[in-house]
């Protein structure tokens, strides 16, 4: 594997930055709507990369924290806490508790950062451990004059719809510009059904009482990592994919993100080495435009869907036959019902938390797919440039892989791929789609 730079030591300094009321902020509590509990208690990563700018940093700095505490008076919940409550299920409880910010310094050039290897560069170095409320901010300067804006936030209280609005709504306060989406946080546009309705018997098939898994395995010493890996993917070889997964359906033509998905399903069928053997792959759905919510709704409303088909059969299959397969499971979770459904599902169950069931397919290797392309990168400009690179960054700890294709900075078409998977799994990617997956350095951030 491609290795660079990496290594450095990084200084920090930190405080707390809390919303900038006019008057005290009346302290309550928000219940997580049905879709919130559904999520485990993980952290999420996110960064933004910024070449030298003609600002100081000390300026810079002093922007954010004036633009966040703003901010955080219209996003309220990420200055607040989650709490347990009676029933056992978590609660936001919004008392301006605030967010740790950390200015910090890194004796490393942009250009030396090994961006490729980001659990070695960015993990805990530029994008902050959060150890209190719900979200933590870090900026930091490098060597070179450079700076890296970054955060991690709590996903039981927010989807990557709902981070990428405070991210565009902080720069648009930092600039001083009126906010073009406000945050609503009306759980009762995800209410269940009244009276209780029946959910239909496929989401049994999506989601598991936590009650219902089998015990955790005991990870052998010996036992393959998950590690993280970011690659470019140029436009010219997602539109062949596209064309590839196109060509046997009938007219129809297959998205992107299908004809990604599947290329990928295919590559980590290849490393499964049992007769019977399956592999699962999930895709993250938004059910905003499916449930008509208000363009700004503020926190999880997702499914993930999923397929489990043989390694052989998907090795042995071309690329239409797989991305056929990707679509069928997909079109069960892109209705108004599935997400009605889903929402009752939860009510039955509670208060004991569910869990996707890809996260415990079993029997073989299983990964989620989580389509970034409207992360808003272009968008997180806090005066002084748009970044030159932008990432998710999403290690987080469970048995399954995550992979989340965004768009590159340029706006050309490119993608850029975060992938959280195991390293042998990795290594089959690069050894045979080299040609597609190219490990992210600098130089194509100078293109």
């Amino acid at each position: 594997m491609v290795g660079q730079k990496g290594g450095f030591e990084v200084k920090v300094r930190k405080e707390v930055v809390v919303a900038a009321a006019a008057l005290p902020m009346q302290e309550h509590w928000l219940p997580q709507s049905n879709l919130d509990l559904l999520l485990p208690p993980v952290d999420v990563g996110v960064f933004f990369c910024y070449k030298k700018p003609a600002a100081a940093f000390g300026w810079m700095v002093s922007v954010l924290k004036k633009a966040l505490a703003q901010v955080l008076v219209s996003y309220y919940a990420f200055s607040g806490e989650i709490v347990i409550n009676s029933g056992g299920e978590p609660e936001l409880i919004c008392n301006n508790r605030g967010v740790d910010f950390t200015e910090a310094f890194a004796d490393v050039r942009l250009e030396d950062i090994n961006f490729y290897n980001p659990d070695e560069s960015i993990e805990a170095k530029l994008v902050p451990k959060k150890k209190h409320g719900v979200l933590s901010v870090q900026a930091t300067e490098l060597q070179c004059g450079g700076a890296v804006v970054a955060c991690s936030f709590d996903h039981r209280v927010a989807d990557a719809y709902s981070a990428n609005m405070f991210l565009v709504s902080w720069a648009e306060m930092a600039q001083s510009k009126p906010l073009s989406l406000l945050p609503s946080f009306r759980r009762s546009i995800l209410s269940p059904r009244r009276p209780a309705g029946t959910y239909h018997p496929s989401i049994d098939e999506m989601y598991v009482p936590i009650s219902a898994l089998p015990p955790p395995k005991q990870r052998r010493p010996d036992s393959e990592l998950l590690i993280s890996r970011i690659y470019y993917v140029e436009s010219g070889q997602l539109n062949h994919l596209q064309s590839l997964a196109s060509d046997s359906c009938a007219g129809k033509k297959r998205t992107k993100l299908e004809a990604f998905s599947a290329f990928l399903w295919k590559i980590v069928a290849g490393r499964e080495t049992q007769p019977d053997g399956t592999c699962s792959m999930g895709i993250v759905v938004d059910g905003r435009t499916r449930l008509s919510t208000i363009e700004g709704y503020f926190g999880n409303v997702l499914s993930i869907p999923f397929g489990k088909k043989s390694a052989g059969e998907l090795r042995g299959k071309d690329l239409s036959w797989v991305a056929n397969a990707v679509h069928e499971f997909l079109e069960e979770a892109v209705s108004k019902e599935h997400f009605l459904d889903l929402i009752d599902w939860v009510e039955a169950h509670r208060p004991e938390p569910g869990l996707s069931r890809i996260y415990a397919a079993g029997g073989g290797p299983a990964f989620v797919v989580s389509s970034g392309q409207r992360f808003p990168v272009g968008k997180v400009d806090f005066g002084w440039g748009r970044p030159a690179l932008g990432s998710y960054h999403f290690p987080w700890g469970g048995d399954a892989g995550y992979v989340m294709p965004m768009p590159s900075p340029a706006g050309n078409g490119d993608w850029l791929v975060y992938m959280h998977l195991l390293e042998g799994q990795l290594e089959t990617v690069e050894a045979q789609a080299g040609h597609v997956f190219k490990p992210l350095t600098f130089e194509y951030l100078s293109h």
